[in-house]
C-alpha cells in the first residue's frame, strides 16, 4: 500500500528576522525530509513574519526575503514544500505561498481573499491574486491556499476541489482571541464536508507585539473527522499518512472547473520518496478550556514580546492587589524568576497589607522585591505645588502625584539596568480610564491590557489550583479592590461593581451595542450611560498606552479604532 505523508510546520517566526526564520525553516524541512515527509507546509509568510506592515513597504526587504527564498528552495532535495512568502511583481505585493521540490520552484500562489478588518490591513499592502493553483505531487493532486481564502464557500477552496484536489493545504497567520480554535475548526469541518475533501489547515504559533498566535494546527477527513491537530501555544510538527489509492478514489471529475485553475505537475524524481520510516505515534492533544487558552496565550506574548525585542529582564510595580500579582506570576512563568523585579512604594495611604501581600507573593515565586517609600517625595511634590493648589480641595490631582512618582521611580530603574517594566492594568479600567497617564500606565509592555478585571480573578483562582497551594496570597484575591491613593478609597467609589461592569463594557467596546440595546439586554440605565461616559471620553489615554496581549474578539489598539476628537455622543439623546 503505498502512502502519502504531509507535514505541517507550526513555526514561531520573528518579523523581519529573515536569517533566523529561514534557518527554522530550513531545518524543518531536513527533519520532515528524514521522517519520510512527502509535503510539508509552513504557515503564512514564515519567511518573514506575521504581520509585516510597513516593511513591505521597503524595496531592500522584499528583495532580502527573495533571496532567503532562494537559498530555502535550494535546500528542498527529496521533498515538496509550500512556504509563506512574500512577492513582488512590478510595483504589485503578494502574500504568496512558495510550492518547491528537489531545488525547483514550482510557483507561488497569491492570496485570493485579502483581509481587511479587525488587525487585518492586507489591502494597504497586497494585491489579490487571480489563480487557483492545483499541484499534483507523487499522483495527490494538491489545492494550495492561504488563511482567509478557506473562510468561504465560494473562495478558491471550492473551484481548487471541483478542479479534482484531493487535500487542500492551507496555511495560516490566524491570530488568536479567546475560544477562536473552536471557531476555526467548525468553519473547517463544513469546509471538509461541503467538499468532500481532506483538510490541512497549518497555523503560525508565538507572539508579535499586542498578537498571540496560537497554533492548533489541524487536519480533517473527508467528513470533517479532525484526524489530527498541533499543540496549542507551541511549536510543532503534526504528520499523517494518507493511503494514495483511497485519495484517488474519492478524486472528484475535474471537468466543471474554472478556467481560473491552473495544474502543475512536480516530478517524483527522489526515489527515497516511497520508502518511508515507520511513522511514529503521536499524542493526541486535548484542546485548553477557554480559561487555559487566555492563561497560555498572556504567557507566551509576555515572552515573545520581551525576548524578541532584546530584553531580558522585566520590572513590575506592586500595589498588593490582584493585577499586579496577576502579572507577576505571568512573567516569572515567561521569563522565570531570575529575570523579575518587584518594586513595593508605599505611601501613607498604602496599607501594611498591601506591602507584606506582595512580599509574600514575591517569596512564594522566588523574586527579588524591594521596597521604596515615597511618602517624603509625596510630600515634597504638595509643598512644591502649595502656591498653585492653595485654596482648592485635595482630589485625583494629589492622588496621581502618587502614581506618577511610582511611574518615575520604574522608569529609573528600567533606564539604570535595562529592564522593561511590565504595566499591570487590566482591559477594564484601560475602557474606563481607571489608571494613571505617566503613572501607572508608564511602562514598556501591558501583560493583562485586554484581560477584564473578573478574568483576573478567575485566572487567579486557577493559578492557585494548578498550584496547589495560595501561590497568590488569598488576602490579595479577597481584599476589595483599591488604588491606595486616598483614605478607605475603593473601586467602586469611582466604578460600578466589576461583575455589572465587565458585561456592559463587552457589549459597548466588543460588540458596539447601543444604550438601547443594553438596556433591552436588561442592564441599569444610570449604569450604561456612566460606563459609556467613561470609556468615550478615554480614548486619548488608551492612545497613549503600551501595547498588550490581545485575549478577546475585539482589543483596545490594532482591532478598535476611534478617533481621539470626536464629537459624536451616544448619550445626547437620551
Amino acid at each position: 500500500m503505498s502512502q502519502f505523508r504531509i507535514g505541517l510546520a507550526q513555526i514561531n517566526s520573528t518579523v523581519g528576522d529573515l536569517d533566523g526564520n529561514s534557518q527554522k525553516i530550513i531545518e524543518y524541512i531536513h527533519a520532515a525530509r528524514d521522517k519520510g515527509i512527502d509535503l510539508i507546509a509552513f504557515p503564512e509568510l514564515a519567511l518573514i513574519g506575521y504581520p509585516p506592515e510597513d516593511l513591505l513597504l521597503k524595496p531592500s526587504f522584499l528583495a532580502e526575503a527573495k533571496s532567503y527564498l532562494e537559498k530555502i528552495i535550494e535546500n528542498s532535495t527529496g521533498i515538496a514544500a509550500v512556504v509563506g512568502c512574500v512577492e513582488r511583481i512590478d510595483t504589485d505585493i503578494f502574500n504568496g505561498a512558495a510550492i518547491f521540490s528537489n531545488r525547483n520552484l514550482i510557483n507561488i500562489y497569491h492570496k485570493i481573499l485579502l483581509p481587511n478588518y479587525g488587525v487585518f490591513d492586507e489591502e494597504r499592502y497586497f494585491e489579490a491574486g487571480a489563480e487557483y493553483p492545483v499541484f499534483t505531487v507523487r499522483g495527490i493532486r494538491i489545492g494550495v491556499n492561504i488563511c482567509e481564502d478557506i473562510w468561504f464557500e465560494d473562495g478558491p477552496t471550492s473551484d481548487q476541489c471541483a478542479a479534482g484536489a484531493e487535500i487542500i493545504v492551507n496555511i495560516n497567520g490566524s491570530p488568536y482571541h479567546r475560544n477562536k480554535r473552536n471557531d476555526r475548526y467548525k468553519m473547517l469541518k463544513k469546509r471538509a464536508q461541503d467538499n468532500n475533501v481532506i483538510v490541512t489547515y497549518t497555523n503560525l504559533v508565538g507572539g508579535q507585539d499586542e498578537l498571540v498566535f496560537d497554533g492548533s494546527s489541524m487536519i480533517l477527513d473527508h467528513n470533517g473527522l479532525l484526524l489530527g491537530e498541533a499543540k496549542q501555544f507551541e511549536e510543532d510538527l503534526l504528520i499523517m499518512d494518507f493511503d494514495t489509492e483511497t485519495l484517488q478514489q474519492k478524486r472528484i471529475d475535474p471537468t466543471n472547473a474554472t478556467s481560473k485553475v491552473i495544474h502543475y505537475s512536480i516530478p517524483d524524481d527522489n526515489p527515497e520518496m516511497s520508502t518511508k520510516p515507520k511513522l511514529e505515534s503521536q499524542e493526541r492533544w486535548t484542546p485548553l478550556d477557554s480559561v487555559e487558552e487566555v492563561h497560555h496565550a498572556l504567557v507566551i506574548g509576555t515572552r515573545d514580546y520581551v525576548t524578541k525585542s532584546g530584553f531580558q529582564k522585566v520590572l513590575i510595580g506592586m500595589s498588593g492587589g490582584i493585577d499586579s500579582a496577576l502579572t507577576m506570576v505571568l512573567a516569572v512563568e515567561a521569563l522565570g524568576a531570575e529575570n523579575v523585579t518587584g518594586i513595593t512604594m508605599p505611601t501613607r495611604f498604602s496599607s501594611e497589607g498591601s506591602v507584606n501581600d506582595s512580599i509574600q507573593l514575591a517569596k512564594n515565586l522566588g523574586v527579588n522585591i524591594q521596597t521604596i517609600p515615597i511618602e517624603t517625595t509625596f510630600n515634597t511634590l504638595l509643598s512644591t505645588l502649595e502656591p498653585v493648589f492653595a485654596d482648592t480641595k485635595p482630589n485625583t490631582a494629589e492622588e496621581n502625584l502618587q502614581a506618577r512618582i511610582r511611574g518615575n521611580i520604574l522608569m529609573a530603574v528600567s533606564n539604570k539596568f535595562g529592564w522593561l517594566v511590565l504595566t499591570t492594568g487590566n482591559k477594564s479600567e484601560m475602557a474606563t480610564g481607571y489608571a494613571t497617564l505617566y503613572g501607572d500606565m508608564a511602562g514598556g509592555f501591558a501583560v493583562i491590557k485586554d484581560v477584564p478585571k473578573t478574568l483576573v480573578y478567575e485566572l487567579s483562582e486557577r493559578i492557585n489550583e494548578s498550584a496547589e497551594f495560595e501561590l497568590i496570597p488569598r488576602e490579595i484575591i479577597d481584599k476589595e479592590p483599591s488604588a491606595e491613593l486616598r483614605e478607605n478609597q475603593k473601586d467602586i467609589d469611582s466604578l460600578p461593581p466589576y461583575s455589572t461592569l465587565d458585561p456592559i463594557l463587552e457589549a459597548y467596546v466588543e460588540k458596539d451595542r447601543s444604550i438601547e440595546d443594553m438596556v433591552e439586554m436588561g442592564f441599569d440605565l444610570e449604569l450604561v450611560k456612566q460606563a459609556v461616559a467613561l470609556v468615550d471620553k478615554s480614548e486619548y489615554k488608551r492612545r497613549q498606552a503600551p501595547p498588550g496581549v490581545k485575549i478577546t474578539p475585539r482589543a483596545f489598539g490594532r482591532d478598535r479604532r476611534l478617533p481621539i476628537v470626536n464629537k459624536y455622543n451616544p448619550l445626547a439623546t437620551l
